[in-house]
């Protein structure tokens, strides 16, 4: 019997006995050498997700291609060397749900079908890109910026506060000066009233405070908008009847629309006689040549380099209605900001402002475009999850130092590169609104905490690549209107950033070490 049972025994023990080869391999090592310009960070604005089970596996930067290897600039066409169109089977990029590991955390499995964007040409109402994030979780696991080097870059973003008080008060003074003498001259613009938006406003300009963006809002009467175009953000202008008549009246046209370039016309010719009036012993003011397309009067106060840019915008305020219908779709902030803040927002007025739509190469002449810069404004001055978010006993979050960071990123490309292609296309709005769609996407304040810095940074920049790879950043609130689309900014302009922001990832952002 004890023959017979042995054979059993050591079979049982060789299946209990863990086998050699199972055993998990070493990570590859990390290579010191940086790439070349154009290398690819594995998980960069790529989408291709790794498979569950091999997120820890270190990259080894080796693999970027060289400065000479033509497919170096790798766009959105390359993806199937690196993983699985999305949208198509073994893709790891999902929907929303795909990021809500939040920055600095391994996500999980990634679901599919979430909400996944399948490619298309361009169409319409596609919502924002989904992405997988491939971010490092600790600074020096993928030789990565680190934390401790980007507060540093903050600090330097940070405005003095004697610089800052001191720019504020001859901006306030000439403003002041502006709209008391306009109050006083112009029946049609007495009624006008002072809206601060933009960057300085929003807390989160950076470097100097030279330069701001001030709305002369008005009361619009009862208006009737007529949509000009397929994205749903310009519009043509008509006043409801009104037997007695309005103060603008003298900009109708002949078809009854409202002249955006006359009234446009009226408020600029009125503010360079307020100005050309100003005695010598007030600050020196000039105001700058029209742009086309241009709905901003441009001021500057002093002399280069130490001028101070302000941008007057004209704006129609439009009370009486309910928001546009392109706008149904878009502020999808009930995760992040909730439900009832984003009614209260649906409650505020819209306003229009001067802005010439794109007919091809061509500018369509006296259309509006619809504003939101106040509710901009309010949901980056209060946008935690939490109601504590930043303040002084709460938990401090990194969601605005991640907006500076990419603000500051753009700028400095712009410093050292100049308009070579195309760069000029790119602008903060860009930033901002793939920051809104980034605080959508990961809504939780512990998502964003400021210890997490460098990954949050870098998930951030994957999800802006992955815009820039698919032509596609939906506006926050019309999300028809493609702010990527090709019909706006070219596929070589796009390549072009797209490739040097995977530079500036691949070698720890050197543009950085520009501004010392």
């Amino acid at each position: 019997m004890g023959d017979r049972r042995a054979p059993a025994r050591r079979a049982r023990g060789a299946r209990k006995a863990p086998s050699q080869s199972s055993a998990p391999e070493p990570p590859p090592s990390q290579s010191a050498r940086p790439p070349a310009r154009g290398g690819r960070r594995a998980g960069a604005g790529s989408g291709g997700a790794r498979p569950p089970g091999e997120q820890g596996k270190a990259i080894n930067r080796r693999d970027a291609p060289s400065r000479a290897d033509p497919q170096g600039a790798t766009s959105a066409s390359s993806r199937a060397e690196k993983g699985a169109a999305p949208g198509q089977p073994g893709s790891g990029r999902t929907g929303r749900g795909a990021g809500s590991a939040g920055p600095g955390r391994r996500p999980g499995p990634a679901r599919e079908g979430a909400g996944a964007v399948p490619k298309a040409k361009e169409p319409p109402g596609r919502g924002p890109p989904a992405v997988q994030s491939q971010c490092c979780t600790r600074a020096d696991s993928s030789g990565g910026v680190g934390a401790r080097r980007l507060r540093d870059v903050l600090k330097t973003l940070s405005l003095g506060r004697q610089d800052t008080s001191e720019a504020a008060e001859l901006v306030n003074q000439l403003i002041r000066k502006l709209v008391s003498a306009i109050r006083a001259r112009e029946s049609t613009f007495s009624s006008v009233d002072i809206l601060g938006t933009g960057s300085y406003y929003e807390h989160v300009k950076i470097s100097a405070p030279n330069e701001f963006d001030i709305m002369f809002t008005m009361p619009a009467p009862r208006v009737e908008l007529e949509q000009c175009d397929a994205s749903g953000a310009f519009y043509y202008v008509r006043l409801k009847r009104n037997p007695q008549g309005n103060n603008l009246d003298k900009f109708l046209q002949e078809d009854g629309t409202l002249a955006a370039c006359k009234m446009l016309l009226a408020l600029r010719n009125i503010i360079k006689e307020i100005v050309k009036s100003m005695t010598g012993t007030e600050m020196k003011v000039t105001v700058d040549k029209k742009k086309a397309g241009s709905p901003a009067i441009t001021l500057r106060i002093g002399n280069p380099p130490m001028e101070i840019s302000v941008d007057i915008i004209l704006a129609l305020e439009v009370r009486s209605q309910s928001w546009p219908a392109s706008t149904q779709e878009g502020l999808k902030i009930e995760k992040w900001l909730g439900s009832k803040v984003k009614q209260d927002y649906k409650w505020k007025p819209i306003y229009i402002v001067p802005k010439h739509a794109k007919d091809g190469r061509a500018l369509k002449e006296d259309t509006w475009r619809l504003s939101f810069s106040h509710i901009e404004k309010d949901m980056i001055k209060n946008h935690g999850n939490t109601k504590t978010c930043c303040e002084s006993k709460g938990v401090k979050c990194c969601r605005k130092s991640c907006l500076k960071l990419l603000k500051h990123l753009l700028d400095q490309l712009k410093t050292k590169d100049g308009n070579r292609r195309g760069l000029d296309k790119f602008c903060s709005y860009h930033a901002k609104t793939a920051f809104f769609q980034a605080c959508v996407l990961w809504p939780d304040d512990k998502q964003w905490l400021f210890t997490d810095l460098e990954s949050c940074f870098q998930k951030f920049l994957d999800y802006f690549l992955d815009c820039l790879n698919d032509a596609n950043l939906p506006h926050f609130f019309i999300p028809t209107h493609n702010l990527f689309s090709r019909r706006l900014i070219d596929k070589a302009s796009s390549d072009f950033l797209s490739k040097e922001i995977k530079y500036e990832i691949n070698n720890s952002f050197p543009i950085f070490e520009l501004q010392n």
